[in-house]
């Protein structure tokens, strides 16, 4: 799980899980429903995956459109459902290219090591990748000068 800020700088990266295990999962076993009803009011725009989680945590986790029709949907449900999830998307899009800078890294990229050392790794280059993206945020400081 990857959280970023509005502009897509990464602020925390949780360790790796298999892909087997749900999204939903990771984040209720790493705490996240607890620490959204006791913490400060914030907003999480989050992927389906993580659908459910905006009831257990009072609206804080937005997800995308939930599809109440399968099959023979009504074209006023099918226009309302796409514009419910273009501007859900467009919200979002910072937080997709904060995940794709740290996929970008090539150490996690080409990672051909152990797997159990992989956590480790994610949260080393997370933590360099928001160093690196909270130094480009000062005015009038290249990653060349020291």
């Amino acid at each position: 799980m990857v959280l970023t800020a509005e502009d897509g700088r990464v602020l925390f990266c949780s360790p790796a899980k298999p892909g087997s295990c749900a999204d939903v999962t990771h984040a209720r076993q790493l705490g996240l429903v607890k620490l959204l009803l006791d913490g400060p009011a914030v907003e999480i725009l989050a992927d389906a995956g993580y659908q459910g989680l905006g009831a257990q945590t009072g609206g804080r986790v937005v997800t995308p459109p939930h599809r109440k029709f399968k099959k023979n949907a009504p074209d006023w449900y099918e226009e309302i459902h796409e514009r419910q999830r273009k501007a859900h998307s467009s919200r979002r899009i910072r937080v997709e290219h904060g995940i794709a800078h740290l996929k970008n890294w090539r150490a996690l990229a080409r990672h051909l090591g152990r797997r159990e050392h992989m956590s480790d790794i994610i949260q080393a280059v997370a933590g360099l990748l928001s160093h690196q993206q909270a130094e480009d945020l000062i005015p009038g400081h290249s990653r060349g000068e020291r």
